[in-house]
């Protein structure tokens, strides 16, 4: 089994936002592979379905970002789920809107929801870094993250979410290299 995180915050209000787009690649997902629809456990929205031959756990923490790694240590240890069965997806400041990355541990870079699930589970689960692009000084960067997309964002959003959920099944399959390789060939 697996646990799918997106990070982002609850509410209407930040559904477009660009520390948002974890949720959105979550939401994706879920409609991709037909999911149940959500249901709150944990502080999370949660969802279980299959991809592929895997059964996984989207999850949603509700707790707003600083506060995402309780919830998602909490539906770790109920379904005895290893760290490293743990893909969370989260915006990226330090990569170019659309591009994308994945990786085992590491830093939390600042963000402040990889943070907390730091510091909740240690650092050996899997970042899918989704690139929202910085805008371009320090000081704009907590505006920046809680504005909304621009409507010119829209077309290359939509097609980068739906390669990453189009080709989710191989991150389980194979080397995250080569789920990485097919987002980049599908998003392309």
């Amino acid at each position: 089994m697996y646990i799918v995180v997106g990070l982002g915050n609850p509410g209407p209000q930040y559904s477009m936002n660009r520390h948002n787009v974890g949720f959105m690649a979550i939401d994706t997902i879920a409609d991709q592979y037909n999911f149940p629809p959500f249901k709150t456990k944990f502080s999370a929205q949660v969802s279980e379905g299959k991809i592929g031959h895997h059964r996984v756990i989207l999850c949603k923490p509700i707790t707003f970002m600083n506060l995402s790694g309780r919830p998602v240590a909490e539906l770790a240890k109920f379904y005895k789920i290893p760290v490293d069965h743990l893909y969370v997806l989260h915006d990226d400041l330090d990569l170019l809107p659309g591009k994308i990355k994945v990786k085992k541990g590491g830093g939390a870079g600042g963000h402040n929801g990889l943070r907390s699930i730091d510091s909740c589970l240690g650092q050996d689960y899997w970042r899918l870094r989704l690139g929202i692009g910085h805008p371009g000084f320090k000081e704009a960067v907590s505006g920046y993250v809680l504005s909304n997309f621009k409507s010119s964002d829209e077309e290359w959003l939509t097609d980068l979410l739906s390669a990453v959920a189009c080709e989710i099944d191989t991150l389980f399959d194979s080397d995250p290299g080569k789920w990485l390789t097919k987002v980049h060939l599908r998003f392309q």
